[in-house]
């Protein structure tokens, strides 16, 4: 069935909403004629930020209720109120809300997906540069996160030793490597 939809929606249900996601239930058809059911988990879409300057790279460390743990990661966040937002103006705001910090120059990198196996979810990546200090203003739910600069030396460590466990984070990374290339290089390189 190369070109056309290999499964199709016979019926769907919401099973669960709250302010943060809906997740639904889908009796699909597979191209064979069976039938089956699919949970999928929608939530808006969500931006992260690279914040990264000559001295390292900016992350925020949050506990993780549903993994159970502090983890670090970029910064990130959707708007729920507003999940049509322009994804530059919510980067920037994501920015200021968790580490205080404005960008002089944002840069798109690209939009991945996190979970597509269950979840709808995308996320829009850019590259924040040309960085200046202020005061976070944090949400309720982010009220005992913590914003810290990293040598990209200390980055690099971080990455090989595994102690980056955020998907997202993983993934902007190396899209930053991609566009261009020698990105990651020149970063690398650079550790005051």
């Amino acid at each position: 069935m190369a070109g056309g939809l290999p499964i199709t929606t016979r019926s769907s249900r919401v099973a669960y909403t709250n302010r943060w996601m809906t997740v639904r239930e889908d009796v699909i058809v597979r191209p064979d004629g069976s039938e089956g059911v699919f949970g999928v988990v929608e939530k808006p879409d969500f931006a992260l930020v690279i914040p990264v300057d000559v001295e390292g790279v900016w992350l925020v460390e949050q506990y993780r209720y549903p993994v159970g743990g502090r983890y670090w990661e970029f910064p990130q966040g959707s708007w729920e109120d507003d999940p049509d937002v322009d994804p530059a103006a919510l980067a920037r705001a994501e920015l200021v809300e968790e580490t205080g910090l404005r960008a002089g120059l944002l840069h798109p990198l690209g939009r991945l997906f996190t979970a597509y196996g269950y979840a709808n979810q995308g996320c829009q990546v850019f590259v924040a540069t040309d960085l200046s200090a202020g005061a976070p203003a944090p949400s309720t739910e982010e009220q005992d996160l913590v914003a810290r600069r990293f040598s990209h030396r200390a980055w690099a460590g971080m990455l090989a030793g595994g102690v980056i466990r955020d998907a997202a984070t993983l993934a902007a990374w190396a899209l930053l490597c991609a566009n261009p290339p020698q990105a990651c290089a020149f970063l690398a390189d650079r550790s005051p």
